[in-house]
């Protein structure tokens, strides 16, 4: 496979080793809603918060979503969307890598682009996600009528490039089927089957072969004359063949299934009921304005929320609801890395399904916080009306923290108890610790407690009541009956003791990193 190369492209290639894994540190007072939900809102710089989230969620995520910078060569509020060509591939390539081990098998990653570096995305995605897990490029109609000032051409489009982590693995949902669709199945003859419309009963010679249709001498027992009803006689068209056999032409005629149009002297067609087929339609690779809304939605669902809107191009909810709704099922977790304005999130969240959100700038705080927040107590703007949101759940807030490791893979020394511990207790559980640790039990979860031996939070460094789980550590920690999962450095108990006390025991460092 063709692959493309760049000024610096083998440092871009390295630089997710090099990432450092860090904490995510709650900021309660910026979250809302339901304290359970495992609903992410994060600030700080994304390459570095997709690390930190690998270890809790690879593998994990259904869909991706991420609107990057376009690289125009313009000046935005919010990014700096005039990256140099090269610097622009050496910052998505190592995204990229990290958003695909977050990808479920069975999940599907869609990222929304122009022209730009739309032909260059596409060959590193290719790279990163492979050229055989390539599903589609979806043109989105972003504007309705030709900007006056253009230069040649009015853009009136962007890509939005569809890739699974596992192609074959992959289930798209249908569309609901339009006004417009279902207006075509009519019930011209009163059948009592109900509404239908009239299909092609003609196939290709080369697709005929299925169901044995060709005999051994290539001649096919489905060209054969049918007689109207008006007595006018039809053969198949050249190089095509009936779509049956004489013997199911006769049972499909017998059953009212042949259409000879209303004078009865037409091309024999196949009638389709309408309640014989899906509910849905398969989805097309054009998007038009009509069905998913255009840049001006976006700008006026944006200042609904903001006032005067600081934000260039957000993607209007409709374009997302779509890709959310083909994509993925209730309960769900979407991500999108370049959050922006927060438009992902807040329909995810609508759309009851789990998310986080990732954005480096302030308006992570400024922006999107605030309209989460709006989204859990119940906003009606964009798709609520449509989807029927009333307001409901929640999500919690976070900051990048301090590097968990230092260079020689201990726990970095800027790492204090209640940091590391709330750390633990959200890798374990996926919500958040409700109060600041500030003793070895940090709490009990679906009928598991957790403890944590760090820092000498029993007094001393001494293995007697320290760090070490012994005897007389376990005597001091606060009971539970059920199952117990303790970190520490090391432990005195040996794999019958542990099984014994209902103890699972990780290893601080190692098992850190693997939660």
């Amino acid at each position: 496979m063709p692959l493309l190369d760049w000024l610096n492209k083998a440092d871009a290639v390295r630089t997710v080793q090099r990432v450092p894994y860090r904490l995510l540190e709650t900021v309660p007072e910026l979250g809302a809603g339901d304290p359970n939900t495992e609903n992410m809102l994060i600030q700080g710089d994304n390459l570095q918060a997709l690390k930190a989230l690998l270890p809790l969620y690879a593998g994990k995520v259904k869909c991706i979503y991420i609107d990057p910078p376009y690289n125009t060569r313009s000046a935005f509020t919010h990014y700096d969307d005039n990256l140099e060509h090269s610097l622009w591939l050496s910052l998505m390539y190592p995204r990229l890598e990290l958003l695909r081990e977050l990808l479920a098998e069975d999940g599907s990653i869609w990222v929304s682009i122009d022209d730009n570096e739309a032909h260059y995305l596409k060959v590193i995605m290719d790279e990163v996600f492979g050229r055989g897990n390539f599903v589609a490029n979806v043109v989105w109609q972003k504007a309705y009528g030709p900007r006056s000032n253009a230069f040649l051409m009015s853009d009136s489009h962007d890509h939005v490039f569809v890739y699974g982590k596992s192609k074959q693995n992959l289930k798209f949902g249908l569309l609901n089927r339009s006004d417009e669709q279902t207006a075509k199945y009519r019930n011209t003859d009163n059948d009592p089957r109900g509404r239908w419309k009239p299909e092609n009963s003609s196939i290709s010679l080369l697709s005929g072969q299925r169901g044995k249709q060709f005999s051994k001498t290539g001649v096919s027992e489905n060209i054969f004359e049918i007689v109207s009803p008006a007595g006018k006689k039809y053969l198949p068209p050249q190089n095509r063949c009936w779509a049956f056999s004489p013997k199911k032409y006769t049972e499909l005629l017998a059953d009212n299934r042949i259409w000879f149009g209303e004078n009865g002297n037409g091309r024999p067609s196949i009638k389709r009921f309408l309640d014989e087929i899906s509910a849905g339609v398969i989805p097309q690779t054009v998007w038009t304005h009509q069905e998913v809304g255009h840049n001006q939605d976006a700008s006026r669902e944006i200042r609904e929320l903001f006032g005067d809107s600081p934000f260039a191009t957000p993607k209007p909810e409709r374009l997302i609801t779509r890709i959310i709704e083909l994509a993925s099922n209730p309960n769900d977790l979407i991500l999108d890395s370049f959050l922006g304005s927060g438009t992902t999130a807040a329909v995810a969240h609508k759309m009851n399904r789990r998310y986080i959100g990732i954005e480096m700038g302030d308006h992570a705080e400024t922006h999107c916080q605030p309209r989460l927040k709006k989204v859990v107590e119940g906003e009606q703007g964009g798709i609520s009306k449509a989807v029927n949101w009333q307001g409901g759940g929640g999500f919690h807030y976070f900051r990048l923290g301090e590097t968990i490791f230092d260079e020689y893979g201990s726990i970095h020394h800027n790492v204090k108890f209640a940091a590391l511990a709330a750390h633990i207790w959200f890798c374990e559980t996926r919500v958040p610790l409700a109060n600041r640790a500030d003793s070895p039990f940090l709490g009990a979860h679906n009928d598991t407690a957790y403890y944590l031996l760090y820092n000498g939070i029993l007094g001393d460094r001494r293995p007697q009541s320290g760090n070490v789980l012994t005897q007389a550590v376990l005597d001091s920690l606060p009971k539970h009956n059920g199952r117990k999962i303790i970190y520490g450095e090391a432990s005195r108990f040996g794999k019958p003791r542990l099984e014994a006390e209902n103890i699972v025991f990780k290893q601080i460092p190692y098992d850190v990193r693997a939660v």
